[in-house]
């Protein structure tokens, strides 16, 4: 009795060496689009997945350069009904703040919190987040190679 095993075609994968690895610098509007799909676009360039090599295991993201972030937008009502959450641990430890005050008082980790929850639970994402770099007003020193 014979059998005919169809088997299928392997792909092969190349993985990019780390002398390969080029960053590049982007530079974001934030006063154009809302807060959220700022942040995506940050996360996703911070990660690498704009690249035709993206690897979930490697660190292949890019520099980002935020500008404009004390005004950001947002819709609806959310200045007033948005809440952001701390536990100090105690008993009765827990403290609570609406997006406009935070956006008051620091505009810049508004941000960064909605684009470090936007990047995947990995072991370099302390270092992906250490590449965006937030700007207040327009003018800079980082040397841009892309502005979106």
């Amino acid at each position: 009795m014979s059998t005919n095993f169809n088997f299928m075609k392997s792909q092969k994968i190349t993985l990019p060496k780390l002398k390969e690895i080029k960053r590049q610098w982007f530079e974001i509007d934030a006063s154009k689009k809302p807060m959220g799909r700022i942040a995506t676009e940050i996360a996703n360039f911070l990660r690498g997945k704009h690249k035709r090599n993206f690897t979930p295991h490697m660190d292949l993201g890019d520099f980002v350069v935020v500008t404009n972030v004390e005004n950001l937008k947002f819709s609806g009502r959310k200045m007033e009904q948005k809440m952001y959450y701390r536990h100090s641990g105690y008993l009765g430890g827990l403290k609570s703040t609406t997006l406009k005050t935070e956006m008051e008082k620091h505009p810049d980790q508004v941000l960064k919190r909605a684009v470090l929850n936007m990047l995947d639970d990995v072991k370099f994402r302390k270092k992906l987040i250490s590449r965006m770099k937030m700007v207040k007003g327009t003018t800079h020193n980082y040397k841009i190679d892309k502005s979106l």
